[in-house]
């Protein structure tokens, strides 16, 4: 680890900086070094940077804390992953409240081809675990490179982490704390399996509690980095239903799996298939075919589309195909990042082009050349 991650570590030191404000200071000033020992005029000359910001940004105990945080990771070995590093988790970087920096620790690539969210309630019933186990067993014989992230959680959580271990899985564990700590500690022995072959994550630094309002923020992470989120058992209320919210506003596929009428640990679950905010799960077989990847390990077939070939259409229409031709099936949001097109109105020129039956719709809010 260089001394560059010191900085990028100091950027979330920063009171009121998240990945708007981050991506605004590294074009200004050029540099995360930059940001705390460049010329302050330039800082000053950034649109949207208050002077009170900027008075948060020079303060020197925002260095002091990230170097205690630096000494902390390197002590521990622990992995820093800056928003704008290629081991970032791709899918999260598309989502616009994504966390600046993640710790982990482990051994496991977080940008895998296919990335599953496996949630559900603390007081999960047999039901629940049974249809856990055999889902991630069906899973693994199609798809072994397939990666399961959950939160460490008692109940659904810690099943579907287990489940994965026994069928040879990558498995990541989202923390609501710093990784100076395992919550609940009777799952440690779990948390130190997983290294081999998976990794705990988080966006805390060290020193910080598993308190309540942190489990909200890590579900944004569970939801934002995978393709697919899960919901196998819920109460009426609970953190599995903010997590489904949270992935359906980042354009990625729900499903929830049902339950008999009465019981309480599925009435979520009901609730979520009523109101189509979730497919309904019956089988790891039906899931394959609904995420469209039963054929995904065929080899794709180039279709080169040029920008002649369709000179009637508008401009916003022509960007849009030309990204895909370029890059080829892309996440909305990474779309939007990448055109500078708010979500709002991309999604009115991707109708348009659907209309002309130019591109396709995808599960997890992917888009396509048609």
């Amino acid at each position: 680890m260089t001394e560059k991650s010191l900085y990028q570590i100091a950027l979330t030191c920063i009171k009121g900086v998240g990945v708007a404000h981050a991506r605004a200071l590294l074009r200004a000033m050029g540099s995360e070094e930059a940001v705390f020992k460049g010329d302050i005029r330039a800082l000053e000359s950034i649109p949207r940077i208050s002077r009170r910001l900027i008075h948060e940004i020079r303060h020197p105990e925002v260095l002091r804390r990230a170097e205690k945080e630096w000494n902390f990771v390197e002590k521990n070995r622990l992995q820093v992953h800056f928003f704008t590093n290629e081991d970032y988790p791709r899918r999260l970087a598309e989502c616009i409240d994504a966390p600046v920096v993640l710790y982990s620790k482990g051994n496991t690539d977080l940008n895998r081809s296919k990335t599953i969210s496996i949630v559900g309630t603390r007081s999960s019933t047999r039901y629940g675990r049974d249809f856990c186990n055999a889902f991630v067993k069906e899973l693994a014989a199609s798809f072994p490179d397939i990666q399961i992230v959950s939160g460490l959680a008692y109940g659904i959580d810690i099943a579907a982490h287990r489940a994965a271990l026994q069928n040879d899985l990558s498995t990541v564990a989202v923390l609501a704390h710093g990784l100076d700590r395992i919550y609940p500690r009777s799952h440690r022995q779990t948390a130190i399996d997983m290294l081999d072959n998976g990794a705990l994550l988080t966006e805390f630094p060290s020193e910080t509690n598993p308190d309540k309002h942190n489990f909200v923020k890590r579900n944004r992470i569970v939801a934002g980095m995978s393709d697919a989120v899960i919901v196998l058992e819920s109460p009426k209320k609970g953190g599995s239903l903010i997590t489904a919210d949270i992935a359906n506003s980042y354009f990625r596929e729900v499903f929830a799996l049902p339950g008999r009428l009465g019981d309480k640990m599925s009435e979520g679950c009901n609730r979520l298939i009523t109101d189509n905010k979730a497919v309904l799960l019956q089988s790891a077989e039906k899931f394959i075919t609904q995420m469209g990847w039963a054929n995904s390990n065929e080899k794709r077939v180039e279709k080169p589309l040029q920008q002649e070939l369709f000179p009637e259409l508008p401009e916003e229409e022509q960007r849009v195909i030309n990204a895909l031709s370029d890059t080829g099936a892309m996440q909305v949001n990474a779309l939007s990042i990448k055109l500078d097109t708010p979500v709002s109105e991309l999604f009115m020129t991707l109708l348009e082009l659907e209309m002309k039956e130019l591109v396709q719709a995808l599960p997890g809010g992917m888009y396509d050349l048609a």
